[in-house]
């Protein structure tokens, strides 16, 4: 037995070892691309100014700019796969993302309302934040039943998912109808950030704070997610506190929808794809899929940025254009060898 163990232990090294590497090069590869290139031999002397507080080159001034951007990728990109991971261990369904609750149409009324009344860039934020954690206040107070119960029956989680669709449906309204009356000024910013745009998206503690507490939570309570995967009628039985856990992954994909939201506007299929490409490359053990799926959801959404920003230079993207056009595709694949 122990044998084994120390098997999996090596296994997960190896492969968290190739992410984090995988997450560098992104980084680097963030930092060095766009309308003008930084070449790599000029990269240790700009990091050099970078450090000391002192960017006079101009490839230490193009490495800060893109490296602030890709740090908010790369948060909002893990926070989106991690919020996926927990909402499909929540839902026991593989088609769960973190928007499937309504948390980023609660967001966008949030935002879009600060955007249409030209309120400044940290008021926006802070309405967007706000619009996402009232809703997943209502979902709460409407499902608390289910949340509480010890139970992860069928019909607690279809209620919860059926409340949660209905809450975006009104949202979706509300934003359509604001988009309508909205001076024709400030109709392509909220278009924007609809879509998920990072540009100008500076790095922001909150979100970093977020994810510490998200994934500090989830590693603590991967075995209990393992057990009500395999075993969620007889859950309770096993020992597991299942009303607790549910309420846990309940407030924490809540969180780390409502940051990434709040950072980088609504992005899809990055907290869809990911986890379940994940499940195939790294097999479904919890304890392994939690940081396997937070490196892999920000590498992604940090090279999908950088296409966003290169494709068309110097005209940029939304990346939520880019992550749609890799994710449908992919996802339709990852359906195909679902079933067979």
């Amino acid at each position: 037995m122990s044998a084994f163990s120390s098997k999996l232990q090596q296994r997960a090294g190896v492969i968290l070892t190739a992410l984090a590497l995988c997450t560098l090069a992104s980084l680097l590869i963030a930092g060095m691309t766009g309308s003008v290139a930084v070449p790599l031999a000029d990269m240790p002397a700009a990091l050099s100014e970078l450090i000391h507080g002192q960017p006079a080159s101009l490839a230490a001034t193009l490495l800060e700019l893109r490296t602030s951007r890709a740090l908010t990728a790369f948060v909002t990109g893990a926070a989106l796969s991690l919020a996926g991971v927990m909402m499909q261990a929540l839902l026991r369904n593989p088609l769960a993302d973190p928007y499937v609750l309504g948390l980023s149409a609660g967001a966008s009324v949030g935002a879009l309302g600060a955007l249409m009344f030209m309120c400044a860039a940290w008021m926006v934020d802070a309405a967007a934040f706000t619009g996402a954690v009232t809703i997943s206040m209502i979902l709460y107070w409407l499902a608390r039943r289910d949340l509480r119960g010890g139970t992860a029956a069928e019909g607690g989680t279809a209620l919860l998912l059926l409340t949660g669709v209905i809450l975006q449906c009104a949202c979706v309204a509300v934003v359509t109808l604001m988009l309508s009356i909205a001076p024709e000024s400030r109709l392509r910013s909220m278009v924007f950030w609809m879509i998920g745009d990072l540009a100008g998206a500076p790095v922001r503690w909150l979100p970093w704070t977020v994810m510490a507490i998200a994934i500090v939570f989830a590693l603590r309570n991967a075995r209990a997610m393992n057990v009500m995967a395999l075993h969620a009628e007889a859950a309770a039985t096993l020992g597991i506190r299942v009303g607790a856990l549910r309420k846990g992954l309940f407030f924490m994909s809540g969180l780390l929808t409502a940051s990434a939201v709040t950072s980088a506007g609504s992005i899809g299929f990055v907290g869809l794809i990911v986890p379940h490409a994940c499940r195939f490359a790294v097999g479904p053990d919890h304890r392994l899929l939690i940081p396997a799926a937070a490196l892999a959801g920000g590498t992604f959404l940090v090279l999908a940025d950088t296409l966003a920003r290169t494709a068309l230079a110097p005209q940029q993207l939304p990346v939520g254009v880019v992550t749609a056009m890799i994710g449908a595709p992919v996802f339709l694949y990852q359906l195909h060898r679902l079933r067979k």
